[in-house]
């Protein structure tokens, strides 16, 4: 099997499924890679009750000739045509040493997904405080919430879904405290008329979490508890008050995952990939879809997808006929951008002790005095730790204002046997990936 895609796909949630289907159409050799040991990204996680969109495309997927590298991360770009990829150690079995590959592409099609933005507070380290996304992930994967009393804090519409799936569970939704003020929330809901079945969505989403007290302009100024998260402080109107609980899932919606956009150089605006109507970046043979071109949700996610792939491929008039789907997800990228933006009070949430880089425990007081990202990680070794900045990084560019000025290889930590990979023939490692998908997963 020779190591070279025609299309290769980094990122297996909906863009990335979708743009691989559609490109193997065109009967092109096409390669999709993720560091999940299955495909479905984040949010169409394996073993979780699957909607039937999810359903439909991971059938569509099984049934091609799309060699899938699951559980597999790209850590390098060192040239034009070319990445770098480590096996992710979480998915291999306890036998496997470490693998690395080199792999080879024509077009590349970027669906590197979104994570979760955090903000520091007093007490955001302490046991129990999660993630929203992170806290459902860990249920969906077996973590036991039942007659838990939680509370979901943050911002943007995974506060509700995070929510009612956490109630679906057992657990007791105490309240649910969304930083962003009601009248915007009216306006973002009425921006909804126009698409009936997100509408739909929403009021069935705040119909199962009916128990659970509702506030805007609220959000957790500390969390509170010795060996573990015993309780919250919350602000609303300009009071505070405390309540106990074993959870907190708290985020402020997402941001793009660009390390790897940036490395390869494609053009960011306004924290997201420029790309024009067929998903092409500003780097010729590479192309982008899904978040990072526009936090948008699974709709706009899968049509960017299919564009990528079928332009990828030539089949340009096919690709027209999806534009107008994707310009309404794009309308609704707009309305939850404007609906949802950080309320600048956020920035006053740490106090001088507060670690912004949980990694290398920096604090907010020995940031403070720097006037950029890169200042900071010299003097201070902020967004050097394991997770390269994922955490702190985004917390600091609201916080400060600073953006990422660089993207250095690895974009995640590397074994030394990775970094030495650029002559090692890998032919037979993919061959070996390729022949075990005979076993496709099943929805």
């Amino acid at each position: 099997m020779k190591q070279h895609f025609q299309v290769l796909v980094v990122g297996a949630g909906p863009a990335g499924i979708a743009a691989a289907v559609r490109a193997s159409e065109s009967g092109q050799r096409v390669g999709l890679l993720d560091d999940n040991p299955a495909a479905g990204g984040q949010i169409w996680r394996k073993g979780a009750r699957l909607p039937r969109a999810a359903r439909q495309w991971l059938a569509k997927l099984g049934a091609t000739s799309v060699v899938r590298l699951q559980g597999w991360h790209v850590f390098g770009a060192p040239a034009k045509g070319i990445v770098l990829a480590e096996r992710n150690s979480l998915c291999a079995t306890a036998s496997e040493e470490p693998d690395h590959l080199k792999l080879r592409y024509d077009k590349l099609i970027l669906a590197t997904g979104a994570r979760e933005r955090f903000l520091p507070f007093p007490g955001w380290t302490l046991p129990n405080v999660m993630g929203a996304g992170g806290l459902d992930a860990m249920v969906r994967s077996g973590l036991p919430v039942s007659g838990k009393r939680v509370v979901v804090a943050g911002t943007g519409p995974l506060l509700l879904a995070v929510a009612a799936h956490l109630a679906e569970h057992g657990a007791k939704i105490i309240v649910i405290c969304e930083q962003a003020p009601m009248r915007r929330l009216r306006s973002f809901a009425l921006s909804l008329l126009s698409q009936p079945r997100k509408a739909v969505q929403g009021v069935g989403l705040r119909l199962t979490t009916r128990g659970a007290r509702f506030y805007t302009s609220c959000w957790p100024v500390a969390a509170n508890g010795r060996e573990k998260l015993e309780s919250v402080t919350l602000l609303h109107g300009g009071k505070q008050w405390e309540i106990e609980c074993d959870y907190l899932a708290c985020g402020f919606h997402l941001v793009p995952n660009l390390e790897l956009p940036r490395m390869i150089g494609c053009g960011i605006h306004n924290g997201f990939v420029t790309v024009d109507r067929w998903q092409q970046t500003s780097v010729p043979d590479v192309l982008c879809a899904g978040e990072p071109t526009g936090i948008g949700g699974v709709e706009l996610a899968l049509a960017e997808g299919q564009i990528a792939g079928l332009a990828a491929t030539g089949s340009v008039e096919k690709a027209k006929k999806l534009m107008e789907k994707r310009n309404r997800g794009q309308r609704f990228v707009h309305a939850l951008v404007s609906a949802f933006e950080l309320d600048p009070r956020l920035r006053s949430l740490p106090t001088s002790e507060t670690f912004v880089c949980r990694c290398e425990d920096v604090s907010f007081g020995a940031l403070s005095g720097y006037s950029s990202a890169r200042d900071a990680k010299l003097h201070t070794r902020c967004g050097m730790g394991a997770c390269q900045g994922r955490i702190c990084g985004a917390a600091a560019q609201f916080l400060f204002g600073w953006d990422a000025d660089s993207v250095r290889p690895p974009i995640l930590p590397a074994f030394l046997s990775s970094l030495a990979v650029a002559d090692a023939p890998v032919a037979a490692a993919v061959s070996d990936i390729a022949s075990n998908q005979n076993r496709k997963d099943t929805p």
